[in-house]
């Protein structure tokens, strides 16, 4: 089982919004500063910059976009006070501690798959309580590839063991995880918390909640085979010859 991180387990659109509020005094935001972070996001995966230099140049961009004109310092200073506030201000969607426990319980194996950096994405799972559920961490700014690329995906297969027909992906975009993750040859589920009135295309199973995943695994998967699992642990269900 893969999962994404942000707004898949951790609640980080509502965190990056606080903290724009709390530094600009100003609530409708947060497209803009979506909008950005996605451009330069793709310029780290062209290999252009790398994510240090990503978050100045996309804050200073950002800056500019609201009429700030700001200079290395300020910038910085800027950034600085918008992580402190970020670090104060994650949470966890409730619908994540009784999916991985039930996963954990399943005996099957997971991994984080994230586009974000290294260092500040593998302090929020370790501050968050995270790390204990997790067999593999996949993050792309430490492989130097990133989702929706299909090696990123095969990446996590191999570092979970298993090939990508045994695995399933779920995240909350639906061309980077869930299109990305079928492309590539695993399982895919796109997490619409937001109720999108928009519809899957073939080959991706939609949940409006992690709740909704274990229904969906048991349901669904069974005929393909669960994800893969412990050898050392007891599944809490099992598929033989495609039927549970």
């Amino acid at each position: 089982m893969c999962l994404d991180i942000d707004d898949t387990l951790i609640d980080c659109t509502a965190a990056i919004r606080l903290s724009l509020r709390a530094l600009t005094g100003q609530n409708d935001l947060w497209p803009l500063w979506d909008l950005i972070t996605e451009e330069h996001v793709a310029l780290v995966v062209a290999g252009e910059i790398d994510y240090a230099t990503m978050h100045h140049k996309r804050t200073e961009c950002f800056l500019a976009e609201i009429g700030i004109f700001a200079d290395e310092e300020q910038v910085s200073g800027f950034e600085r006070r918008r992580r402190e506030i970020l670090t104060r201000s994650w949470q966890l969607f409730e619908d994540v501690l009784p999916c991985l426990e039930w996963l954990r319980a399943a005996g099957v194996l997971v991994a984080a798959v994230t586009n974000a950096s290294g260092t500040h994405q593998r302090k929020k799972i370790a501050d968050l309580g995270l790390a204990r559920f997790f067999d593999h961490v996949a993050i792309a700014g430490e492989l130097g590839v990133a989702k929706p690329d299909p090696a990123m995906f095969h990446s996590v297969c191999l570092g979970l063991g298993c090939d990508p027909a045994q695995a399933v992906h779920v995240g909350d975009k639906l061309d980077t995880d869930a299109i990305g993750a079928r492309d590539a040859g695993l399982g895919a589920v796109w997490l619409d918390r937001d109720g999108i009135a928009e519809r899957a295309p073939a080959g991706v199973h939609t949940i409006s909640g992690l709740d909704e995943l274990p229904e969906l695994l048991v349901s669904e998967f069974a005929k393909l085979g669960v994800p893969a699992q412990r050898a050392t642990e007891t599944p809490a269900f099992t598929v033989r010859n495609s039927v549970l």
